[in-house]
């Protein structure tokens, strides 16, 4: 694997995702895909519910697939979604990555066109709790 990630190819893989999501109410479709440890690339789309707590967030369903395929670690990721303010990851989902990602992992946020910007996940979340903190 090379140091830098292919965000094209896992945008070619987000775009398509993105068009199936369900999302009747907010009618903002988002699609996430990610690459994992395993070397696959895993992706997901929002799926709303009329109880809207319920929903579930496109890198949600990216990660469950991951860790449903045998993938444990997300070596990058991207998240597209429309309109002109960047789609970030929710505090919840950034909480997710965290989970299964080291703080200097490449998040890519793209929009109907590209890539409009990168962060690392300590850039969008700083000094986070993760598994690191309940080693003992």
């Amino acid at each position: 694997m090379t140091d830098e990630p292919d965000f094209d190819a896992l945008f070619a893989v987000a775009q398509p995702v993105q068009a199936r999501a369900y999302a009747p109410y907010s009618h903002f479709k988002v699609g996430a895909a990610l690459l994992a440890d395993d070397g696959a690339v895993y992706s997901g789309c929002n799926v709303e519910n009329a109880s809207y707590p319920v929903g579930v967030c496109a890198e949600a369903g990216a990660i469950s697939a991951m860790i449903a395929g045998g993938g444990r670690a997300i070596r990058a990721l991207l998240v597209l979604g429309d309109g002109d303010a960047l789609v970030t990851p929710c505090g919840g989902c950034r909480q997710r990555i965290r989970e299964f990602a080291a703080p200097e992992t490449p998040i890519a946020i793209a929009g109907p066109n590209g890539i409009r910007a990168r962060f690392s996940l300590a850039e969008l979340l700083p000094a986070s709790f993760g598994p690191d903190n309940l080693r003992r």
